[in-house]
């Protein structure tokens, strides 16, 4: 069924897979990391996983197997010079391919067009389903990024909702969600799928689609602050539900935020949504996230608002994610942080854990981490004694490894509720 070309070749133009003019002298590459799950983020353990050029899908360049992580090794796809995503272009920017992940007992899923860049790891995340009685496979065809194809501009909004306008403001305070509903499509779109998300999964989604991963870590950043507090004020405001949609936000350029459903991230956005995701923008005595606008400043202009293309210039200059945000929404704006994030045991308690601390929180991470490591046995099993110990340090550096987060053994904030989402699926798992 499928032709297997040789792993390393030097010459990808034999292979029919296109080669971009300014890479004839050196080829770019970029990387792609497959994960397999349950929907529940329990591991398939050697499942196979197929990548071919999106332009040639019968040839297989690349098969991989999973490890008990449900996890693949890292391997180089060829990609687009850095260059094209550094200014806009009419050069596609991304390298597109087709990655299938198959196991036995499983529905296969299927992504047509995941992009890679230039020097960036790709993370393709795959939710496999039980073979039902009407067994087909996930088919995810990913439609061009948002800075490369056409989409509709932004409708201007008020960027702080007047309670009239919304309807009564249920929230007291601002709670970062555990779950998000998306509506695949303008609101009025009746035959539109709505997908019910993990939030942190549907701000790097945004971000991934959203924002090109070459550009500067400030530029990333304050893109993805941006997208956190505008999709925290549909959240707070109950926009859509107030307006009688059952769905918290939606996937239309014209309204909101691209989301793809089936879309690989890429792993430097993730770590930035993962370390940044309770925080917003706020103004000086306003309670409501501030509904950040942006456009992309190239094809669309859009006056005090955000440019993402601007944003990257800025980041090349050395500005801070604060200061490109104020640049643009002017110097009242600053960044502020919800203290409550549903759906964790915990909250995170305002201090790292490392070596040399004891007490309740230590317990907490102790007992989480067995948990997960019932399904991810890589992660070596501790006491459960308060005391952060080497044995502690090194089981929470392989669930940091396992989970793309800098393996340090220290629990920060984003490795406490990257674990403590773990540990509340896994637990679903056995309830």
């Amino acid at each position: 069924m499928y032709s297997k070309i040789p792993r390393y070749k030097n010459s990808y133009a034999n292979q029919n897979i296109k080669v971009y003019p300014a890479q004839m002298g050196t080829q770019s590459l970029g990387r792609l990391r497959v994960r397999a799950t349950t929907a529940d983020l329990a591991p398939i353990t050697n499942a196979t996983v197929r990548v071919s050029s999106a332009s040639v899908p019968d040839t297989i360049i690349e098969e991989i197997k999973t490890n008990a992580s449900g996890l693949t090794s890292e391997v180089e796809l060829p990609a687009p010079s850095f260059d094209y995503s550094q200014a806009p272009s009419t050069e596609q920017p991304y390298s597109e391919y087709k990655i299938q992940i198959s196991s036995e007992g499983y529905e296969p899923v299927v992504v047509q067009n995941a992009e890679i860049f230039p020097s960036v790891t790709a993370l393709q995340e795959s939710a496999l389903r039980a073979i039902g009685p009407n067994a087909s496979p996930s088919l995810y065809v990913i439609p061009p990024h948002t800075l490369f194809g056409d989409y509709p501009p932004k409708i201007a909004e008020a960027e702080v909702k007047a309670t009239q306008e919304s309807g009564e403001i249920v929230l007291s305070r601002v709670v970062i969600p555990e779950f998000i509903i998306v509506h695949d499509g303008p609101p009025t779109d009746t035959s539109a799928a709505n997908y019910y998300v993990r939030f942190r999964d549907y701000i790097k989604n945004v971000a991934s689609s959203e924002i090109y991963s070459t550009w500067p870590e400030t530029t990333i950043t304050a893109n993805t602050l941006a997208i956190l507090s505008f999709t925290l004020n549909r959240v707070y405001t109950e926009w859509y539900r107030n307006q009688g949609f059952n769905f918290t936000i939606t996937s239309s350029t014209a309204f909101d935020h691209k989301f793809i459903p089936g879309r690989n991230i890429f792993g430097n956005i993730g770590l930035i949504v993962d370390q940044i995701f309770t925080s917003y923008l706020s103004r000086p005595n306003i309670k409501q996230p501030i509904l950040t606008q942006y456009c992309d400043g190239n094809k669309v202009q859009c006056p005090n608002w955000m440019t993402q293309w601007g944003s990257k210039s800025l980041g090349e200059q050395g500005y801070t994610p604060i200061e490109i945000l104020r640049n643009f929404y002017g110097n009242t704006i600053y960044i502020n942080n919800a203290t409550q994030v549903s759906g964790v045991p915990v909250s995170w308690p305002g201090t790292n854990l490392t070596i040399g601390s004891t007490g309740a929180n230590v317990r907490t991470i102790q007992e989480q981490l067995n948990k997960v490591s019932e399904k991810y046995p890589s992660i070596p099993k501790i006491a459960v004694n308060g005391q952060f110990n080497d044995q502690t340090a090194d089981s929470v550096k392989i669930f940091q490894q396992t989970f793309d987060l800098p393996a340090n053994g220290i629990v920060d904030l984003p490795t406490w509720y990257k674990l403590s989402g773990i540990y509340v699926a896994v637990s679903r798992i056995a309830e």
